[in-house]
């Protein structure tokens, strides 16, 4: 490696023969040892931790819901009374 001066950038040389890259299989078999470390890091939420996250997911969805209605009713009085009602 070399320090690039203008910039103070690190650049490669030229002259360094690259490293191999590795094979198909091997990558794949990097590949899942990689994933199953990080399954090893996942921690189970308990019974009570479960419920608590639902009921606030639940929550959300409910006020979201609300918002969205209320807006929809909101356009809807809106478009009625600037383009008025359609006489039957």
């Amino acid at each position: 490696m070399v320090q690039d001066e203008p910039k103070g950038e690190v650049v490669a040389k030229s002259d360094v023969p690259r490293e191999k890259k590795p094979g198909v299989f091997s990558r794949i078999a990097l590949f899942i040892r990689q994933v199953l470390g990080e399954l090893r890091k996942v921690i189970t939420p308990t019974r009570q931790e479960l419920l608590k996250y639902t009921a606030v997911v639940l929550g959300f969805v409910v006020v979201m819901m609300g918002i969205v209605y209320g807006l929809d009713v909101l356009f809807v009085w809106l478009t009625a009374y600037v383009f008025g009602v359609p006489a039957s």
